[in-house]
């Protein structure tokens, strides 16, 4: 698809330095789109060996791509007639419950959900009603009786349900995630291969058309229940504005991490405690913070929290403070976006308060800020997009395939390839493949089988946290030595056991190192006899939770732990000859000098020539001047870099003994700017 217009002088001479044969002359006039890529002839020539053996087999390549028809996938599903129920409804309206009382009632089950946190849930909710059941996550199957045989009713994530099991009923949570550009495919793959007499779907009233539609090519109905939300949710009139009109119950939801650290701390300066929650905090911790929160007789009133409460936790919130209407999210094509929450998102999260059952009778939501909560209100008040396609993702027996056709392409070009390929209809969209493709990239050089390494290239970590990325590369090479990874060797490079953290610095470590558990624990789930000891790991994991959670619990203490920390070392390595960067301010910083200086408006001192409009602009110079002072005794730059682990105080020293060094030999000083005006003559000089 790269190579268009075979006429053109590129194409012919393409083909004439690689000699093609007149079949893969008309087979690349056959797959070529139009277009004009005269800059793709180098790529064309380097990558010639792999095309021509592509064209060879193009036929069987698009036959093995083909994704028109996902429901062909599951024969034992399409075996059997199934009854398809969507219960669909906002937040707190019972749909969920509905579900899972007919799920308890059925002589087998399974139930689906999009977190551990949910799937835990309802794997206690069934034994705790005598209805045994195991959990299976991806990183442990735990079994409800102690002989470890499998129970009749089993709560998963979704993308760990079995497609090859038969069960009576099966509930499918939060459907509406089929759409999400990452983990779509596993609400497809459920939806449509799940042998279950019946599928109980339950989400978002969005979704209703595409599983109408979707069932209607495997020949099944749809049965829809609509519920309606069981207690009022009220958007106020005004904005909380200040922390100071906190109240019991209040839930202020951030989307970021430096927000949730900036809030609580001020919370807490306000003589109040508050319960912190967010995504990357293990499950344990956020279980124990919301119990925190939710407890009557603990003096902790206030939750701050991500949108990581919008699924998965029961909380007793009364009302709903958005702290910021905006949200940092990656689109379908892997791209970082930042744009206001989605109508979808602000219903998620704004439903949580007044939970039906817990001491607040109706729910109330608004914003921190005046500005926002207009905004809000017409998110808010928007009807939710329906969902318009289902996702896929490429199967290992698929990826296996094309590896037999194209021997010599590395995992990564091979999913692309399968991908650029890959034929599906209006129903479906390609997941993103971007996480698959790093991970696949960076064990590219160590020498593992398909298979294995299409494994590990799925194994569910951030690619942000570089300690987590390092130790997936250290497995796969102790993998690929055949050498098993023991409790001993984790240990020795986790540096276990661990203290509890000083400053956010080693909170966020932590929380690292929680996560390389987790992804020991879902390889060992795969690779048992090359990953032993997850008992061992398991009972470590569990103890790190706990430290966790007392980091957590003292959460400000470590933020001015780390802020002063920060300034400290700041003041100790930066010497008042120590250089600072002035920069350009922003039309928000530039508004507020302008508003503590006076009430003036701007287009006053532009209208005003000469002697008032040079002291507005001397004026503005020198405030800046001031801030960038009062900035740089503060060390803010350094106290940023030093408090995100981009510097240590090691770092800044040497930076300090550079720059006086340079300093001394004129490199920056007077010598310099002399070269530099010398220079910028001659190049005067020159142009003339």
């Amino acid at each position: 698809r790269a190579f268009s217009c075979p006429s053109t002088e590129f194409f012919q001479n393409a083909l004439r330095r690689c000699q093609p044969s007149d079949k893969h002359i008309s087979l690349l006039k056959s797959v070529c789109l139009p277009g004009h890529v005269d800059d793709l002839f180098p790529f064309f020539l380097r990558h010639a060996k792999q095309i021509f053996p592509m064209l060879d087999c193009m036929d069987d390549l698009r036959k093995i791509s083909d994704l028109r028809l996902p429901p062909n996938w599951y024969p034992e599903a399409r075996a059997i007639q199934r009854k398809i129920i969507f219960h669909a409804g906002p937040t707190n309206s019972g749909k969920t419950y509905h579900a899972i009382q007919r799920f308890l009632s059925a002589k087998s089950g399974i139930y689906c959900g999009p977190l551990k946190l949910l799937a835990h849930e309802i794997f206690q909710k069934s034994n705790a009603a005598n209805v045994p059941c195991d959990l299976v996550t991806g990183e442990e199957r735990v079994y409800a009786t102690e002989d470890a045989r499998q129970a009749s009713h089993i709560a998963c994530t979704i993308e760990m349900c079995s497609t090859n099991t038969p069960y009576e009923v099966a509930v499918i949570d939060e459907i509406q995630m089929i759409r999400d550009p990452a983990r779509g495919w596993a609400w497809t793959r459920a939806l449509l291969g799940l042998c279950a007499e019946e599928i109980h779907v339950c989400g978002e009233g969005a979704a209703i058309d595409l599983v109408t539609e979707l069932m209607y090519t495997t020949g099944e109905e749809v049965e829809v229940r609509n519920y309606k939300r069981l207690t009022p949710l009220t958007v106020l009139d005004y904005a909380l504005e200040s922390l100071d009109n906190l109240q019991p119950g209040d839930c202020i939801v951030c989307f970021s991490k430096n927000d949730i650290y900036s809030v609580s701390r001020q919370i807490e300066a306000r003589g109040l405690e508050c319960a912190v929650i967010y995504g990357s905090l293990p499950p344990g911790t956020k279980l124990e913070q919301a119990k925190k929160f939710n407890d009557p007789n603990d003096p902790c009133k206030i939750l701050v929290a991500t949108d990581a409460i919008g699924m998965g936790l029961n909380l007793c919130i009364k009302r709903i403070i958005f702290n910021s209407i905006v949200k940092p999210t990656v689109n379908e094509k892997g791209e970082k976006e930042i744009d206001s929450i989605t109508t979808s998102q602000a219903l998620q999260i704004a439903g949580r308060a007044g939970r039906f059952g817990s001491s607040f009778k109706q729910g109330e939501v608004t914003t921190m800020h005046r500005d926002d909560l207009l905004q809000l209100k017409e998110i808010l008040s928007e009807s939710v997009p329906p969902v318009k396609a289902a996702g896929l993702h490429p199967t290992p027996e698929q990826i296996e395939m094309f590896a037999y056709h194209l021997p010599d392409a590395t995992l990564s070009n091979l999913i692309d390839i399968f991908v650029s390929l890959s034929q599906v209809d209006g129903l479906y969209f390609v997941c993103n493949i971007d996480d698959f493709k790093f991970l696949a990239d960076m064990i590219q050089h160590i020498p593992l089988n398909l298979r294995s390494r299409y494994v590990f290239c799925t194994a569910p970590l951030n690619r942000k946290e570089p300690f987590v990325c390092t130790t997936l590369l250290k497995f796969a090479r102790q993998f690929s030595r055949n050498e098993p990874l023991t409790f001993d060797w984790l240990c020795r490079h986790t540096k276990w056991p661990l203290a509890p953290p000083k400053n956010i610095k080693e909170l966020v470590h932590l929380e690292a190192v929680h996560d390389v558990f987790d992804l020991y624990l879902w390889l060992s789930y795969r690779f048992m006899d090359m990953f032993p000891d997850a008992a061992l790991v398991r009972d470590i994991q569990k103890k790190l939770d706990d430290i966790i959670q007392i980091g957590v619990c003292n959460i400000t203490k470590l933020i001015r732990a780390s802020q002063s920390g920060a300034a400290s070392g700041a003041a100790e390595v930066m010497s008042e000859g120590f250089p600072f960067s002035r920069t350009k301010r922003d039309a928000r910083t530039v508004s507020d000098h302008r508003d503590a200086k006076s009430a003036e408006p701007l287009s006053i001192a532009l209208e005003v020539p000469g002697e008032r409009r040079g002291k507005s602009l001397r004026a503005y110079r020198s405030a800046t001047r001031q801030e960038d002072l009062k900035s740089h005794r503060r060390g803010s730059l350094a106290n940023r870099l030093l408090r995100e682990g981009l510097l240590t105080q090691e770092m800044l020293r040497q930076l300090e003994s550079e720059w006086q060094d340079q300093h001394r030999s004129g490199r920056y000083g007077l010598a310099s700017k002399r070269n530099d005006q010398s220079s910028s003559k001659e190049m005067g000089k020159k142009k003339k």
